[in-house]
């Protein structure tokens, strides 16, 4: 059978933001795959940041994420970008705040797509943005009894 872009299914959905989310709570994977879930999918791509125990050669201990007010705005407003680039049938990203320990989930973002180079595509710039422009900073604290600020 020829591929089609006729269907239904190869189409960008209606609306595909499905969940943008700033917490203090601790992230789900399953939460952010559920939201992406899509009939008319046939790839998926899900990235996912945790705490790692270095940095600089420095071993971290634990860490802090606050953001601006605008955080979740500025979350949003990548997302559109991102759906408006590609075809995605469904995205969903959560960033965490607050207190966190090596191992942790920071960051969770996924998109769907009728096909997987899309949605490796899409999720790669999806996380990329985030991570650039998104005011979220992260004040790091080092085994050694030192402490640094990043993104400020």
């Amino acid at each position: 059978m020829a591929p089609t872009t006729d269907h239904p299914g190869e189409q960008p959905a209606q609306d595909p933001i499905k969940l943008i989310a700033i917490r203090d709570t601790a992230l789900s994977v399953d939460e952010i795959l559920r939201a992406v879930g899509d009939d008319a999918a046939g790839g998926t791509a899900l990235f996912v940041g945790t705490v790692r125990d270095h940095d600089g050669g420095a071993d971290v201990d634990e860490l802090g994420y606050s953001c601006h007010p605008s955080a979740e705005d500025e979350m949003r407003r990548i997302a559109e970008k991102v759906v408006a680039d590609f075809p995605v049938r469904a995205l969903a990203a959560a960033h965490r705040v607050g207190d966190l320990r090596v191992g942790d989930l920071a960051v969770v973002v996924a998109v769907s797509c009728a096909h997987r180079g899309e949605a490796f595509e899409a999720c790669r710039r999806l996380i990329d943005d985030i991570k650039h422009d998104v005011p979220i900073w992260k004040h790091q604290r080092f085994s050694d009894g030192t402490e640094e600020w990043v993104g400020v």
